[in-house]
This record gives structure tokens, sequence and C-alpha cells, in this order.
């Protein structure tokens, strides 16, 4: 399932109404509470906050509040946008200001899903990844082979270090660890090895693998 890396606002209208969604990264049930405390507290007049929220590895565990619209027009709508999303580990806060037209059901409906939907549109997610975070050390000369390898498999550099001999550092999926090593052990005549194999977590996103 993806998370948010960096969490976002975003603001509809809606027959005078203003819709302001704010969603956020959580790591548990009360971070989640917190977040919504904070957020009512900001919008403190504000005649609705509304709120849903996913959490786990899975995503076995969801909230959500209406915070006094009509059942089901809100938080409802807002957890299925996040579920959709294939989110976990999120809070979506939706605040309302009443413009004095009553929107309906459907209308309601729409409103909260659009705010949600603009809102998470706006934030950084990637996808989390078990990984291993790997040194590569090999001579002077087989370095420029270690770069190749990464740049082919789109891999990223995340560190190198120079000393009598050239430490280049990755981030690599567990499924990718074999076929990774076995290409610079070919490339490089056996010659390189692996001084560090880290057991580590991280998040695939478009612009590259983010350590969490």
């Amino acid at each position: 399932m993806k998370i948010i890396l960096k969490g976002a606002t975003a603001e509809i209208t809606e027959k005078k109404s203003r819709f302001i969604a704010t969603v956020q990264s959580v790591r548990s049930q009360e971070e989640a509470d917190d977040f919504i405390l904070r957020t009512r507290k900001t919008f403190w007049d504000a005649r609705h906050n509304c709120s849903a929220m996913i959490l786990g590895q899975r995503g076995e565990i969801s909230r959500c509040s209406d915070d006094g619209e009509p059942s089901g027009t809100a938080g409802r709508p807002m957890l299925s946008v996040l579920a959709g999303e294939e989110l976990t580990d999120v809070c979506a806060v939706v605040t309302r200001y009443f413009g004095g037209v009553l929107l309906g059901t459907g209308g309601l409906v729409r409103a909260y899903s659009d705010a949600v939907k603009k809102a998470v549109a706006a934030c950084l997610t990637g996808t989390r990844t078990e990984g291993i975070r790997l040194r590569i050390r090999t001579s002077y000369n087989d370095a420029g082979k270690i770069r190749y390898i990464l740049e082919q498999r789109q891999l990223p550099l995340t560190d190198v270090s120079y000393t009598d001999m050239v430490e280049t550092e990755t981030l690599v999926e567990l499924g990718a660890l074999d076929s990774l090593k076995k290409a610079v052990t070919e490339k490089t005549g056996a010659k390189a090895d692996f001084p560090l194999e880290d057991r580590i977590t991280f998040a695939l996103t478009d612009q590259g693998p983010v350590l969490l």
C-alpha cells in the first residue's frame, strides 16, 4: 500500500460553502486523533471538521466521522477516497465553512470526496517497500562499472566514499538483491565485496526511493 511522505492541503468551493481538506501521514490512532484535534483548533470557527483515517500495514484499521453532517455524507466518502488510492497510515480532515446554501446528500458526498481527492493529488506519496541498504566496495577501476549497473537498474546512488577503495551505497528491494549482487560480481570479476547489507524499509516514489 501507499503512504503519505509529504502531506498537503487543498480547497474547493461548492455553492458558497468552502471545503478545506488537509491530509497527513500518521503512525497510530493517537497521532491521528492529535492531528484531528489540531486541525479543529486551527479552524475553530468552522461548522464541521469531518475526518477519515486508515491505519495498519495492510490498511486493516479504518475510522471516520461526519461531525454533524448527515450520516454517510462526509466521513464515509472521504474514507472511500483514501481506500481507493490504496493509502494507509493516513488521516484526512475536511473543514467546511457553510455558505448558506444546502447541498443535499449527493452534493455533500461529491464535495467531501472531491476535496480529499484534490488534497491527495497534491501530496507526495510512495509505496512502502522492504529492502536492503547495500554497500558495494570495489577498486577505483571498477567504480564506473558499479555506477553503470545501478543506472541500468534504476537504483539510487545514496552515498559514495573514497579511501584506498571506492564504497558505493544503494537501496534495493529484497527480491532484486541476489540479481544485483550477481551482476556486480560478474562485472568486476569477483573482485567486489559487500561490507554492508542492512535491512530497511523505504518508499518507492516517482522521484526515486525515500528512506523512511
